[in-house]
């Protein structure tokens, strides 16, 4: 079933690709958002009377967290030692963070162009707790394109 008239998308059906490759057992995925500058310009106009233009400035780069279930994968990991390493021509990669319907249809899609994993956190871990043990990923971006 697809999405019909005036129906939301819901948030728990999502995935993300690094360049192309879909990456498994994600927990969730925050803090992706187009940033832009805004520049004040105050004048006086030709009668005296201030003026203020607010005006679009230049794009922000941006940064994603992802969590996930730690499995045998090191896709996060192994694309973090990239940039530690120095490699960043191999640590850029383009990302897409990717929204499904019931049907696992993909129906909303944001780019992230020339991201690169910044750090990997262990999650916190507990005597006795049923918890999976997780990690948190920061990715950062130079630019976020929504389709």
């Amino acid at each position: 079933m697809t999405l019909q008239p005036g129906e939301s998308l819901t948030t728990h059906n999502f995935g993300i690709q690094i360049d192309g490759v879909g990456l498994e057992y994600l927990q969730s995925i925050s803090g992706y958002k187009t940033t832009q500058d805004v520049i004040e310009l105050k004048q006086n106009s030709a009668n005296g009377q201030p003026i203020i233009k607010k005006m679009p400035g230049g794009r922000q780069a941006g940064e994603v967290t992802v969590v996930y279930g730690v499995t045998h994968s090191t896709a996060f990991t192994d694309w973090h030692k990239l940039s530690q390493n120095g490699n960043m021509g191999a640590a850029r990669k383009n990302a897409t963070i990717i929204f499904y319907d019931t049907q696992m249809n993909p129906v909303k899609r944001y780019h992230l162009t020339n991201a690169w994993c910044s750090n990997v956190v262990p999650g916190d871990v507990k005597a006795g707790e049923p918890n999976a043990l997780t990690e948190t990923a920061t990715i950062v971006y130079e630019d976020l394109v929504p389709e």
